[in-house]
């Protein structure tokens, strides 16, 4: 929503939220099976999120109040001429289709339109937002810069199509062809994801490749995972931006050696020529390596005015490391929020493993980008989640072994015993994971 020509309306939202919580977002949501389209669906939210009518009023209290509790009374409001939906007035300006980091993927159209009320914020258990504020589109984009507020990544990209002309002209041209793809898909300040199709552990179907700095200054590509012809061409694409901004590729970091996350080499070194950054154990799995710095716990490198830090983390694999800084933490394969994380019997550690849980939580990050799905908004909630879930999984493997058992598909069953359905395979390396994960502590 627009005012005074030069402001528009976020909204906070409450800490509890399960997506983008404390994050400064539009009113709106999703089309819900009562909605007849995607504009029904905004009006119907504007109602129950901030208070007001399709024609930018204050809604009636008590009418408010029987949609918040029911959302089939928006349907009878409208049918029987107590809500008048807008006939025009509302313009698309943006469509955006999340990108592939989860399974389920959403189609988004923003809308805008002019409004010179203040909101009311919902009350009550179902509250979204806890407060609101107007403020032009350059103070917004300033303020996220700057780490003092977050906000979600397609308002991101849409802030950015509405600096640089009047706000009112920047909207028409907008509404007149509104962009559709994700260009740039900024998680934070100086650090942009690049989804790459790989072979990996579903749910996931991509790897995250995140390119860190900013246009026109010296960057760094973490994990360029591509191999197939589609992820060629969507890491070339990503190159030759950075390239025509003006932007110097200073190296390559690798988080770890599994193949879903390292690329075709030869095929890369042919867009880009860059040193190789990574773990002795990571480099000693490249193939190809032309320029190579070892990197390893503590060593520190500057883009621009921000420091990122290398911290080791092997548990999941031997040499993963994660890149630390203001932003948050680049975390390569320790946690997800969709899926799950292996710690492989062959390789993994899961005494260190759990401790590099612990690790990363106790360095309270602002965010958490994982090297597959979406980027993760509470990380502590997520980091607390995965340490109590492992190490209530290895007491069971223990009292498994106390009790008795000893050979390892009884072990796992035992263990697994609330995941009957979980894939056998993985039951029994996770098992072997968590029995030499004992045995090396002295337990068995």
């Amino acid at each position: 929503m627009l005012r005074r020509g030069d402001e528009i309306l976020v909204c906070h939202r409450v800490s509890s939220v399960p997506a983008f919580p404390d994050y400064w977002a539009f009113p709106g949501g999703g089309v819900s099976r009562i909605d007849r389209d995607p504009l029904f669906a905004l009006c119907r939210e504007m109602i129950e999120e901030v208070g007001l009518t399709p024609q930018l009023t204050h809604v009636d209290t008590n009418l408010r109040a029987e949609i918040l509790a029911d959302k089939t009374a928006f349907v009878s409001a409208v049918d029987d001429g107590r809500i008048t939906l807008p006939s025009e007035g509302f313009d698309i300006i943006s469509e955006r289709t999340t990108p592939p980091l989860a399974p389920l993927r959403f189609h988004n159209q923003f809308f805008t339109a002019k409004c010179e009320v203040e909101p009311i914020l919902e009350v009550g258990e179902r509250v979204e937002f806890d407060d609101y504020r107007w403020a032009t589109p350059a103070q917004l984009l300033e303020e996220w810069l700057s780490h003092e507020i977050k906000i979600p990544p397609p308002i991101i990209m849409l802030l950015r199509d509405l600096i640089g002309n009047d706000l009112e002209e920047a909207i028409q041209i907008l509404a007149n062809n509104p962009p559709s793809n994700n260009r740039r898909i900024e998680f934070a300040p100086g650090v942009e994801c690049v989804p790459i199709p790989t072979n990996t552990l579903p749910p996931a179907t991509h790897t995250n490749c995140y390119v860190l700095g900013v246009p026109g200054g010296s960057r760094v590509i973490i994990d360029p995972a591509a191999k197939c012809a589609e992820g060629l061409r969507i890491l070339e694409e990503k190159v030759n931006e950075i390239k025509q901004s003006g932007s110097e590729i200073m190296a390559s970091i690798f988080t770890h050696r599994h193949p879903d996350h390292i690329g075709d080499m030869n095929a890369i070194s042919a867009m880009y020529n860059a040193p190789i950054w990574a773990t002795v154990e990571t480099l000693e799995a490249i193939p190809y390596s032309d320029s190579t710095s070892v990197l390893k716990e503590g060593d520190s490198f500057q883009l621009e005015d921000v420091t990122w830090t290398i911290i080791e983390t092997p548990g999941h694999c031997p040499g993963q490391l994660c890149l630390v800084s203001e932003a948050g933490i680049i975390s390569g394969d320790n946690a997800v929020q969709v899926g799950t994380i292996l710690v492989p019997s062959g390789e993994g550690d899961m005494t260190r493993y759990i401790e590099g849980l612990h690790r990363l939580r106790d360095l309270d990050p602002n965010l958490l980008f994982p090297g597959h799905g979406p980027m993760v908004a509470n990380p502590t909630k997520l980091l607390t989640h995965y340490i109590e879930h492992r190490q209530k999984r290895h007491e069971a493997v223990f009292t498994a072994w106390q009790n008795g058992l000893r050979e390892i598909e009884e072990l796992s069953h035992a263990a697994y015993a609330d995941k009957p359905d979980a894939n056998q395979f993985l039951k029994i390396d996770q098992t072997m994971s968590h029995l030499d994960a004992l045995r090396n502590e002295g337990r068995i």
